[in-house]
């Protein structure tokens, strides 16, 4: 009996070893920056033309890519701001599709620590975040910008002073009371597994950590925003709850803000839900 214990322990030891192994390589295959080739390559294969660059914002590089050569100033420019863990790749449905890049210039880019420049070295700050934005879209006629943000990137598009022609919010994260600690955090507080964990995803967790505090800074003045605002969410969010778009909603005046409620969504709703968000866009790009 005690033999058949012992070999059943020692295959379990090695399933698990295994299982963390492939884990771990599955992160950082998945987690890693794609290149511009690969980047590039993978648009290619579904005709689609892009052009990435390399913009400077104090003494950080990061990457950007468009979707036209040069922004045509009789369209509107969409500009779409990632969550974290993610990348400008975030909204490659988006970037690719037809509709949209006839309606409008297509702009994404990597935030500070998730790109090919910095790799992990997140700012934790939406006041730097947001002054990048800014630079970014300092050219760009402001009545004609339109910024979506993406979980995390909520804030970032919500902290923009200027009036903008319109903000869409994507299961924003912007209300520090509802901000769950998943227990997967101690995985980045543990130090002998924080160094097996890929740097995109330390990032995260660091990012995560420092975010509701950063976030008590700017949540009251949420209400002081000058755009109108579109806030799409899934009711079964659970990793940024559905009540921060409802805390959005109960303190911006009703003329200025909308909330879009994506029944039974989580979220991944800018994956699962493309084709009610993307209708979303298409009515503020021709608005």
């Amino acid at each position: 009996m005690k033999k058949i214990f012992k070999k059943a322990l020692k295959i379990f030891t090695v399933v698990i070893t295994i299982s963390i192994v492939v884990l771990v390589v599955l992160f950082y295959r998945f987690s890693t920056p794609k290149s511009d080739k690969k980047i590039e390559a993978d648009f290619l294969k579904s005709n689609s033309s892009i052009y990435l660059r390399q913009h400077q914002f104090k003494d950080y590089k990061y990457r950007v890519l468009t979707t036209k050569k040069e922004l045509d100033s009789t369209l509107p420019t969409v500009v779409f701001v990632h969550g974290s863990i993610g990348s400008l790749l975030d909204f490659k449905t988006y970037l690719k599709d037809e509709d949209l890049n006839k309606g409008a210039n297509l702009i994404s880019y990597d935030r500070i620590g998730y790109g090919i420049n910095y790799t992990g070295e997140v700012k934790e700050s939406i006041a730097f975040e947001s002054d990048l934005l800014a630079d970014l879209i300092k050219d760009i006629p402001s009545n004609n910008i339109i910024l979506v943000g993406y979980s995390y990137g909520g804030p970032i598009a919500l902290a923009i002073k200027n009036k903008v022609k319109r903000i869409i919010l994507l299961a924003p994260a912007v209300y520090s009371k509802v901000e769950p600690m998943p227990w997967a955090l101690n995985l980045y507080k543990w130090k002998f597994t924080r160094n097996l964990m890929p740097k995109i995803w330390q990032a995260a967790s660091k990012e995560k950590l420092s975010h509701k505090i950063d976030l008590e800074r700017f949540e009251n003045n949420w209400s002081k925003n000058k755009s109108n605002i579109i806030s799409i969410h899934g009711d079964e969010d659970w990793i940024v709850p559905y009540s921060n778009s409802i805390y959005l909603q109960e303190n911006i005046i009703n003329k200025q803000f909308e909330l879009v409620t994506l029944k039974e969504a989580g979220h991944g709703l800018v994956w699962s839900h493309f084709k009610e968000i993307k209708k979303v866009l298409l009515q503020q790009i021709n608005k």
